[in-house]
């Protein structure tokens, strides 16, 4: 089941991280152009909102069929920490990722309050930017390449 779960995840991530970039970039031009919001801008707001939860959830069963997880239950976090690889698959990546959803879950929601298209692009532009930022910030490219 991990190698599984593990490939849907690896590319899965590929199509968020598509998604949530062509977000952040349509935020920034709608704010920067005083474009209209609109219905489709809605729904790549949506939509990447959509690929990053289902991305969280499918991390989430893949943190726990990890043999990085057993390393973790077994050894304890005493052997975790000093272990850079076991750091980041264990804590750092799942910890980010989630930091990342956060911001990404906010900026929807409070873009959904504003009632002109500015404060909507602004909002969305600040929030799923930055989640993109930690994203990549936490990414193990070595095990994508």
């Amino acid at each position: 089941m991990y190698p599984t779960v593990q490939f849907i995840h690896s590319y899965w991530a590929y199509l968020v991280l598509i998604v949530l970039f062509v977000a952040s970039l349509n935020a920034i031009i709608g704010y920067a152009s005083n474009k209209e919001y609109g219905a489709t801008n809605f729904r790549i707001a949506l939509f990447t909102l959509i690929t990053s939860h289902i991305q969280l959830l499918i991390g989430v069963v893949l943190y726990f069929t990890s043999p990085y997880f057993s390393v973790l239950l077994e050894k304890g976090m005493g052997t975790v920490m000093p272990d850079p690889t076991l750091r980041l698959y264990i804590m750092e990546h799942p910890l980010m990722m989630i930091i990342a959803l956060v911001l990404i879950t906010i900026g929807y929601s409070k873009h959904k309050n504003k009632l002109t298209s500015k404060p909507k692009f602004k909002t969305l532009a600040i929030f799923y930017t930055l989640g993109l930022l930690v994203m990549l910030s936490r990414i193990p490219w070595s095990a994508w390449f």
